[in-house]
């Protein structure tokens, strides 16, 4: 029979703080956005609302379709490579991960370190309690000498709450292509505030999507199962259960669409006929001409002029990158400008 003081030692390296006020978001904040949203023009809706369960489930089974090589193409270049991404400090850095959700992206990582220093101190943030606190019950079922710190907050202030709580070297980890979501100047500001978290010995490991033919991309967010379709479409079925919207989800389509000139593939819902919609949690009636469309996501694709850019822009210097053999991917490491003449606390 196990111990029964067996969850007390697990609980023992597992603490979730929620830090700041925006830790959460208040009960109205879907319906504030939908209403700002959809009355802009041209019409908008947060890609963060995607991942309702509904949303998430099928985002799960978006990463094992053929098209979209995103996951696995990451996935590949961290099992070839891990060991050297978190290699260069004496001691096991602080491994810091933004957006980390489940934490599956970051196994790999979380095993080399504890390969090669024994034991490991891993950070999630995450706006969402309930994620961190199921992954990181299953990380230290998983992984005895790991001890976890996760932060359910925004970026700025969970990254404040890491600087102040943890002064050993960091290596702050963003998979995922997550960062292909943010406009530019929005990537530059996270970036920056990254930046401006960072001593000398620590390091930025990010994952990045890279921009190539038209067709494989377009094909990677609209798949032939039309799973995707109904990853966007969710949207729409979300303010109805929701909001109590009366959205006709098969009056709309799913379309992915390329813009060569920005470098992103953008997704829409787009409108099948004239329509009127009424959306009583929101306070809002909206009319759709035929052919008019709902912007629901942009996903930034990335080269290494557009990434030294970024790097430059938000106060980085790469120090090593790793791609497939496709070139579809890439995972950078990169070092902060101020702090690029010390390493008295690395081997790097």
């Amino acid at each position: 029979m196990p111990s029964e003081d067996a969850p007390s030692l697990r609980t023992r390296r597992l603490r979730i703080i929620e830090s700041g006020e925006s830790a959460s978001e208040p009960p109205n904040a879907f319906a504030l956005a939908v209403r700002a949203g959809l009355r802009s023009d041209p019409k908008t809706l947060p890609c963060r609302y995607f991942y309702d369960e509904q949303g998430s489930r099928l985002f799960e089974q978006i990463c094992d379709l053929p098209e979209y090589y995103l996951t696995r193409t990451e996935d590949s270049i961290l099992l070839d490579h891990a060991h050297t991404m978190v290699a260069g400090w004496i001691d096991a850095p602080v491994m810091v991960e933004l957006g980390s959700g489940s934490s599956s992206k970051t196994r790999r990582l979380i095993l080399a370190a504890l390969q090669t220093y024994r034991s490991l101190q891993y950070v999630p943030i995450d706006v969402s309690k309930t994620i961190l606190e199921e992954s990181a019950e299953a990380l230290v079922e998983e992984f005895p000498r790991l001890q976890v710190t996760g932060f359910a907050a925004n970026y700025r202030d969970a990254l404040a709450g890491v600087v102040e709580r943890f002064d050993r070297p960091k290596l702050f980890v963003f998979l995922g292509s997550s960062l292909g979501n943010y406009e530019p100047d929005q990537a530059v500001d996270l970036l920056s505030l990254i930046a401006r978290s960072m001593d000398p010995s620590d390091r930025l490991l990010l994952g990045t999507d890279l921009d190539k033919d038209p067709k494989i991309l377009e094909a990677a967010y609209d798949d032939a199962q039309g799973v995707t379709a109904r990853f966007n479409l969710n949207l729409l079925e979300r303010i109805n259960r929701e909001l109590g919207g009366n959205f006709a989800v098969e009056r709309f389509e799913h379309q992915a669409r390329y813009r060569n000139d920005l470098h992103r593939v953008e997704m829409h819902l787009v409108s099948r006929e004239d329509q009127e919609v009424v959306i009583p949690g929101a306070g809002l009636t909206v009319k759709f001409s035929e052919g008019e469309s709902i912007h629901s996501e942009n996903s930034h694709k990335y080269n290494p002029a557009i990434l030294d850019e970024l790097g430059n822009r938000s106060g980085f210097i790469e120090e090593d990158a790793w791609t497939d053999a496709d070139h579809r991917f890439r995972v950078q490491r990169w070092r902060s400008r101020s702090g690029q003449s010390s390493h008295s606390r690395t081997e790097v």
